[in-house]
């Protein structure tokens, strides 16, 4: 007899709706092929079949079996189709019989003793099942609430599979879970890195509330102990809540990579990335001989910090300058070609030579120097808005007990009025949610010169020698500021200030030009 039951897999981050097929014919001997491009882990639910139906006092399968995974030119990985292998099998051999075969999604590891264990990628699961338009999914008890996410489906939480085949027999009830997105994104939790620990460093707290307003990137360069990288974890206290939407791209994401922890669904706070400096062209961006998202992936719609920039492959680096323009990643591989999305805020650090002091001060050689900083290039420069220097913190404030800076609250307010502005401002483009993503139309249509910023944009190109790239990012920094004066216009103060977040790549790399 043949039976057919649904499941899933994931390709990249986008999944893809699996027929289980079995068929079971009675023979002398006992044997189980699975076929479909099942790699090592599918291939071992064979082992693990016939113990979980033995100890969940179920009949095992007799003679040969055939389990047909469709489409056969999709690889199929993982141990996730255990649970539809085996409810199939069981239609096969006539011991289950249900209209949730038909209309249902099976997904789940097998343990030997019948147990349901969690699996990565439930999320994106739970999506298909919605796309394919399904009436819901099956999945372990420990992935139902992440699942739950997904509205208009039915997620059914299974503990074990003689639970499953019981309520597929109608003998025992099993009741869909539900969530609320809404009150676990309200439940955003406190953060124990505030801005107003930092002493000093105003100049950098402004450009960094400019970054978060706009999702623009953002460079400092400063000597060591100046406290960049103590700025740049401050970061995500600041940035403003994550919509709906974005909650679900990102838990998709970490779901898929198995970086969710345990007992949790979704993601609330937007994800702040922090490769080493050793990270590999694929660890960055992604690939591998089964394409995997990178680490520019994983900082989608967060942050991807890159501490002592320089010390980075520059070949790592010269990856990015695609990504960071267009927002997305695309794997080609001789199996196919995938695409990752990267909309995200690049936020890098560095020394302004090898021993750490400026160039003018350092002890370094012309040649030694020269090496150290020609290892950024100057078109990654032009796609990082803001450029700032992180000066020494005088002696007088570290040791002061004067009342606290700004609280990251107080200036994480400022930043979400800036965002509804935008969101306000793009309702009519969906694609475009800040301004550092806006496109020529955009520019034309929102970031409008006077003839006064005009001449001092002008002057400011001229002076800093600048690209027609960097005119266009000072014209979103612009806006940006615009934005956070609460002001339809950009003025010339707009344009003064986000000008000189042009000038320090120039006061650096004229060293060695």
């Amino acid at each position: 007899m043949i039976s057919k039951v649904y499941s899933a897999t994931v390709q990249g981050i986008s999944p893809v709706l699996v027929e289980v097929e079995v068929s079971s014919i009675l023979a002398d001997t006992f044997s189980i092929a699975i076929v479909g491009l099942p790699d090592a882990a599918v291939r071992e639910a064979r082992e693990r079949l016939r113990p979980a139906l033995r100890n969940s006092a179920l009949q095992e399968p007799l003679g040969l079996v055939t389990v047909n995974l469709a489409p056969a030119d999709i690889r199929k990985e993982g141990p996730s189709f255990d649970l539809a292998i085996a409810v199939a099998t069981l239609a096969a051999t006539d011991q289950i019989s249900s209209p949730y075969l038909e209309d249902h999604l099976f997904a789940g590891e097998l343990a030997l003793n019948g147990t349901v264990r969690p699996i990565h990628g439930a999320l994106s699961m739970a999506l298909c099942a919605r796309e394919s338009g399904k009436k819901g999914i099956f999945l372990p008890a420990e992935n139902a609430l992440e699942g739950a996410l997904v509205s208009g489906i039915e997620v059914y939480p299974v503990e074990s599979l003689a639970q499953l085949v019981a309520f597929l027999r109608g003998e025992t009830p099993l009741e869909p879970v539900k969530e609320s997105f809404e009150e676990l994104l309200n439940g955003r939790p406190e953060t124990i890195l505030d801005f107003a620990d930092v002493k000093g460093q105003e100049s950098v707290k402004r450009a960094l509330e400019i970054a978060a307003a706009g999702a623009h990137n953002l460079i400092m360069v400063g000597p060591p102990g100046t406290g960049k990288s103590m700025l740049a974890r401050r970061l995500p206290s600041i940035l403003p809540p994550m919509t709906l939407e974005e909650a679900l791209e990102v838990t998709q994401i970490h779901s898929i990579m198995g970086l969710l922890k345990p007992g949790q669904h979704i993601l609330t706070e937007r994800p702040f990335r922090a490769p080493h400096h050793t990270a590999s062209n694929v660890g960055l961006l992604g690939g591998g001989s089964t394409p995997a998202p990178g680490e520019i992936t994983l900082a989608h719609h967060g942050v991807l910090f890159l501490d002592e920039l320089p010390e980075f492959k520059r070949t790592v680096l010269e990856t990015l300058r695609q990504p960071l323009e267009d927002g997305f990643v695309t794997i080609s591989r001789a199996s196919g070609t995938l695409v990752f999305p990267t909309e995200l805020m690049l936020i890098a650090a560095m020394n302004p030579s090898p021993d750490g002091k400026m160039p003018q001060e350092s002890r370094s050689s012309p040649r030694q120097i020269q090496c150290y900083l020609g290892r950024i290039s100057g078109p990654l420069l032009d796609r990082i808005d803001l450029h700032i220097e992180v000066p020494t913190v005088p002696f007088r404030y570290i040791s002061s007990n004067q009342e606290p800076a700004e609280s990251s609250a107080e200036i994480r307010k400022r930043v979400i009025a800036a965002r509804q502005r935008q969101i306000e401002r793009f309702k009519q483009s969906p694609n475009i949610r800040s301004n550092a993503r806006m496109g020529s139309r955009e520019l034309k249509n929102f970031c409008n010169l006077n003839a006064d910023c005009l001449n001092l944009l002008k002057m400011a190109m001229n002076e800093l020698q600048l690209s027609a790239r960097a005119y266009g990012r000072i014209r979103k920094v612009a806006r940006t500021i615009a934005d956070l004066d609460n002001s339809d216009e950009i003025q010339t103060q707009h344009i003064m200030e986000a000008s000189q977040y042009r000038n320090l790549d120039r006061q650096v790399w004229s060293f060695i030009s």
